[in-house]
């Protein structure tokens, strides 16, 4: 898959045929975040985005009722085009679809908000190694003790995830993930979890454990899975979102989102 355009892997999204999450996939091509909310709940999501660009880096709105993001991926569904969804009543989960459609409603509207899958691609390049990816598995998430700025109805935790780097890649890792502030740019912590108030990092919130092995150091982003522990604090009416680590792969070329 990692090969494959992104419309083929939103494709086979849709046809059911991937179902994992998307790191690695599509290289040079963004990844982003998917939050969907009533219309009347739009204008305090937009809003809180502008208050937390790091954690919530806006990429696209659609018009309510439009699954279609027509900058991010023109002719693309954001019913159908992700691996899996996650779809929170009342601050509650609910359900884990495989699609929306059946969800869809007139006055949905959809914000796509920047991944840090998308530079985990420059970080490879530039010889930094990343071991969910070598191991297959999902990047480690987890809801931190640091809140978000409110906005309107909206409060709750920042989400961060988490890569361990050999101590000699850190300063390499930051310099290159902060030309990316589109997809949540450099680092918000290095080292020391509980710091953030992570009682144990070998328990992710969400995705996989990630072994911090001996000359390395944990090094945490700013993470889009953000706007879902706030649907739980906020007890969100309604929030269809991405499960966590199945993005939607856009048409957006990586480079394009990097700063000069």
């Amino acid at each position: 898959m990692g090969g494959l355009t992104p419309a083929a892997i939103r494709a086979a999204c849709r046809a059911g045929t991937w179902s994992r999450p998307t790191a690695g996939l599509a290289p040079s091509f963004a990844q982003a975040n998917l939050a969907i909310v009533p219309r009347d709940w739009a204008y305090d999501l937009l809003l809180f985005c502008q208050r937390n660009p790091k954690p919530c880096p806006l990429l696209e709105v659609t018009e309510p009722g439009s699954p279609e993001p027509v900058t991010a991926a023109p002719g693309a569904d954001l019913r159908t085009d992700l691996p899996r969804y996650r779809v929170f009543r009342d601050g509650e989960l609910a359900e884990e679809p495989a699609d929306i459609a059946h969800l869809w409603r007139d006055d949905l509207v959809a914000f796509l908000l920047g991944c840090s899958f998308t530079f985990e691609h420059a970080l490879v390049r530039a010889g930094i190694p990343l071991r969910h990816l070598a191991e297959g598995r999902n990047v480690a998430m987890y809801r931190t003790r640091v809140g978000t700025q409110p906005a309107g109805r909206l409060h709750g935790p920042l989400v961060v995830s988490m890569r361990p780097l050999a101590a000699a890649d850190v300063a390499r890792a930051v310099q290159i993930s902060g030309r990316y502030p589109a997809v949540h740019g450099a680092p918000v912590h290095v080292g020391e979890p509980a710091a953030l108030g992570i009682a144990d990092i070998r328990h992710p919130d969400y995705g996989d454990p990630t072994e911090v092995r001996a000359g390395e150091v944990p090094v945490f982003w700013a993470c889009g899975v953000t706007p879902q522990a706030v649907a739980v604090a906020a007890r969100v009416p309604l929030l269809i979102t991405h499960a966590p680590g199945h993005m939607f792969v856009t048409d957006i070329p990586e480079e394009s989102l990097a700063a000069s």
